[in-house]
């Protein structure tokens, strides 16, 4: 439980970064984490289906916000400079929060059960619930809607999110000329 708590903090942090840092592609990367932590929060709370989303989601939006920023950005202001103190203190800093997500990560797969071992049964009580509790005959849409509500509105939430997100940049109006 203390991992959950943990990658909470993480996702906090990293959301507060993402939004204060001046760099657009650090804010991106800053923001991919938020992202991966909240897809391994999922995997934390047995949701994997969420997670999958959730990664999936991640890396298409992290890949089109790196490309539209490496496309309208065409000078960059670190060639010639040379390392200050706030630089190196900030690479320091960035490697140590690198570190310390890949230990939490690598330990809460390590929490995972092995591949065919689930730790929850409860497709015998989908199964046998199915029809007399919500009177469907189709036993798939019932479980998505019935029992596994929420996680499908979660779901929904992470795609159309990640929907208006892409539309929002790559909307003509929005384009400095």
């Amino acid at each position: 439980m203390i991992e959950l708590y943990l990658f909470l903090v993480f996702t906090i942090i990293a959301a507060i970064v993402a939004t204060e840092i001046k760099d657009l592609l650090a804010a991106v990367i800053s923001l991919g984490a938020v992202g991966f932590s909240v897809a391994i929060i999922f995997v934390l709370i047995q949701a994997p289906d969420l997670a999958i989303v959730q990664i999936v989601i991640e890396v298409l939006t992290i890949v089109i916000f790196v490309a539209v920023i490496l496309r309208t950005t065409h000078i960059d202001e670190t060639i010639g400079k040379k390392l200050s103190g706030t630089h190196i203190f900030s690479i320091v800093l960035y490697a140590v929060f690198a570190l310390l997500f890949l230990i939490v990560i690598f330990r809460s797969f390590q929490e995972m059960p092995d591949f065919g071992n689930p730790i929850m049964r409860v497709a015998s009580e989908y199964i046998r619930l199915g029809l007399p509790q919500t009177g469907g005959a189709n036993i798939v849409a019932d479980v998505i809607l019935d029992f596994r509500a929420l996680d499908t509105l979660g779901e929904a939430t992470v795609l159309f999110t990640a929907v208006i997100g892409v539309v929002a940049l790559m909307r003509k109006s929005g384009r400095k000329k």
